[in-house]
């Protein structure tokens, strides 16, 4: 028997000619190319971006046991019924093993599979903080110039650090469930600063009144029900324009919902407040101060990985470690030691102009 010759792979041209047709093959290859960080990753994200700006991006995010992907799963059913196509970013935490995601979401996701109008990813987090994958950007830049009018990203699930969310979703939906004590934990999380809509699923057992109650009185007392988001990066800073929100009376109130995701009960409802905080949005201004926030973000994030990786390539490995030992033995300061290094890759990046 011949031996079977490998596919050859795609160039960025059939790529991006695919992805713009709704070839899904071609859009999950690129958005493992994307995971790989191959080398003609950027050249595929840098033709793709100008069809993006699209897509709704919707962050779900709450601790483990909530219920979050059946959530999700019933909350696409109700954006199919209306006839939009939806994307599903599911984060699921790293193997130890494989470094590869656990797929448990997908698992979850069955009811979803076969539909033309839906696409789903898992991502790992390969040991990223905040919930989301590095990648986890550039994989929705794929999905909004796929031509999805919803992108869902499900956060891992944490509970400490699902933060990051807020500066990549438009809406941010923040999953709670009775009995579980997590109207505590979330204020330590700072998981109610960051929503647009709470949900309390699992409406069915005992404690969701109680529940409800708490996280009412938590917005009333924390900041009157009202968010606002904004960049505080560590490495750029911007002034952002305030939303054209005539009035503090026209802002957006965030409210708490009771949702059965296994029933359906109160999945239309979620998705009804999902788009009336998407009009809100454009109404208001706020969503381009949010995608400003987003795209700040965004650079930021670039521009770190791209210090990190030209640390990693033109530094020296002896001169890092001599570097470790000079402050491990107390000869030299960590903060004089990091301006050294960044003079030293300075001074590599100005030689190679030079040549």
């Amino acid at each position: 028997m011949a031996p079977v010759k490998a596919r050859p792979s795609p160039d960025v041209a059939t790529l991006v000619a695919g992805i713009r047709q709704g070839n899904r093959l071609l859009l999950a290859r690129a958005i493992s190319r994307i995971e790989d960080e191959a080398p003609d990753a950027q050249a595929l994200l840098q033709a793709l971006f100008p069809h993006t700006g699209h897509a709704h991006l919707i962050g779900i995010t709450g601790a483990p046991g909530t219920g979050k992907s059946t959530l999700v799963t019933a909350l696409v059913q109700a954006y199919r019924a209306r006839g939009l196509t939806v994307a599903v970013v599911a984060v699921d935490p790293t193997s130890p093993f494989s470094g590869g995601a656990l797929l448990g979401d997908r698992v979850r996701m069955r009811a979803l599979s076969g539909d033309p109008g839906v696409f789903i990813r898992s991502m790992a987090t390969r040991g990223n903080l905040g919930g989301l994958s590095k990648t986890t950007g550039d994989v929705i830049t794929l999905l909004d110039a796929a031509g999805f009018d919803r992108i869902v990203v499900e956060t891992v699930g944490v509970g400490q650090a699902e933060v990051e969310i807020a500066t990549t979703a438009h809406t941010t939906v923040v999953v709670e469930a009775p009995g579980l004590g997590d109207e505590v934990q979330a204020i330590k999380a700072g998981i109610l600063e960051i929503g647009d809509i709470l949900v309390v699923n699992k409406a069915d057992l005992p404690g969701t009144d109680r529940t409800v109650k708490a996280l009412e009185a938590m917005l009333e007392m924390g900041r009157g029900g009202t968010r606002t988001v904004r960049h505080h990066g560590h490495l750029l800073s911007m002034e952002l324009p305030a939303a054209s929100s005539p009035s503090p009376q026209a802002g957006w109130t965030v409210t708490v919902l009771k949702t059965v995701a296994t029933t359906g009960h109160g999945v239309e409802a979620l998705c009804g407040r999902i788009e009336a905080h998407r009009d809100w949005l454009q109404e208001s201004g706020e969503l381009d101060v949010r995608e400003r926030a987003r795209i700040a973000h965004s650079l930021e994030n670039i521009v770190r990985a791209t210090l990190a990786q030209r640390m990693a390539r033109e530094l020296p490995a002896q001169a890092l470690q001599d570097l470790v030992d000079t402050v491990r033995q107390r000869r030299q300061d960590p903060y004089s030691a990091a301006q050294q290094l960044l003079a030293t890759l300075t001074g590599a990046a100005v030689s190679s102009q030079e040549a």
